[in-house]
């Protein structure tokens, strides 16, 4: 059991290890770091989608946002849109599944916002629609994914391919990518 052990904290390390000497991966977070902060600059807001374990992902980074990352300091408007069960099933009921994020972006999403849409396979239909509707009304996008060319990366104007096909791996670099984000957003709107 203890070589499991380390053979999953080793493959992570691994595809954090290939991000980190990704030069176009690092230059990728700062420029997406500079987009979301040029957005709270003009007082627009961070939206973000994602189902099951992205969802979960979506909600951290939302709360990163809201509450704070490690300086105190104002909140920063950030909505995840699975968060209201009534809105979400309601959606699905009369919509369809593929419609639960689409609806809300036409909702609450207006020019200048951020919509981040988070899929480990790139391929999540209601994810990518919620992309494209974003772009239609004039967001800016960015899709958090796997390594493979998918759907949302091809939608979003930014995304994050993990370089990995493994679920776990990916989701776990999802995050770190997430934190760095929040962390250069802070640093950029409240330096000490």
């Amino acid at each position: 059991m203890k070589a499991s052990i380390k053979e999953c904290i080793q493959n992570s390390i691994d595809v954090k290890t290939r991000i980190l000497e990704d030069d176009a991966m690092v230059a990728l977070i700062e420029q997406v770091a500079n987009v979301i902060t040029n957005a709270y600059q003009d007082s627009k807001k961070v939206v973000l989608c994602g189902n099951g374990g992205s969802a979960a992902d979506a909600q951290h980074i939302a709360g990163e946002f809201v509450g704070r990352f490690y300086k105190e300091r104002r909140a920063l408007p950030a909505i995840v849109l699975h968060g209201n069960t009534s809105v979400v099933t309601a959606i699905a009921n009369d919509y369809g599944y593929d419609a639960v994020f689409t609806r809300q972006v036409e909702a609450h999403v207006v020019l200048g916002d951020v919509v981040i849409g988070i899929s480990s396979s790139g391929n999540s239909s209601n994810v990518v629609q919620a992309i494209q509707k974003a772009k239609e009304i004039g967001a800016m996008t960015v899709g958090l994914t796997g390594e493979r060319e998918s759907a949302l990366s091809q939608a979003a104007d930014f995304c994050f391919r993990v370089p990995s096909t493994d679920t776990p791996r990916i989701q776990e670099s999802h995050i770190m990518i997430g934190h760095i984000i929040c962390y250069l957003v802070e640093q950029s709107l409240f330096p000490d």
